[in-house]
């Protein structure tokens, strides 16, 4: 079963950065909108970026703009989400996927297991 794979996330101190990764093994990212979403543990998923299938067209959700940057390969099938002066409010499990707008679309119904960014203080 193709599965959407996540990376990158780590422990990493307020004021840091990470770049993450998504990969589709055995899938394609052709022709969708992607987003990368986040979420931690007994709250609803929500909205980070998202990127449009020529990658000219991106969108971020308020408390990350400015910090974030979404870019994607389409011959590598990848999307990076990179993220600077990171806080502890970032501290989420973060998952890509296919977007509509803001909202997750997921493909296939499916998720990753999504890759765990931890902000210390």
């Amino acid at each position: 079963q193709v599965q959407l794979v996540e990376s990158g996330g780590g422990l990493v101190q307020s004021g840091g950065s990470l770049r993450l990764t998504c990969e589709f093994p055995g899938g394609t990212f052709s022709p969708y909108t992607m987003g990368w979403f986040r979420q931690v543990p007994e709250k609803e998923r929500e909205f980070v970026a998202t990127i449009g299938w020529s990658g000219g067209t991106k969108y971020f959700a308020d408390n990350v703009k400015g910090r974030a940057t979404i870019s994607r390969n389409n011959a590598k099938n990848t999307i990076t989400l990179q993220m600077s002066a990171l806080r502890p409010e970032d501290t989420a499990v973060y998952y890509c996927n296919r977007a509509s707008g803001a909202e997750a679309w997921p493909i296939d119904d499916i998720w990753g297991q999504g890759t765990q960014v931890t902000v210390s203080s």
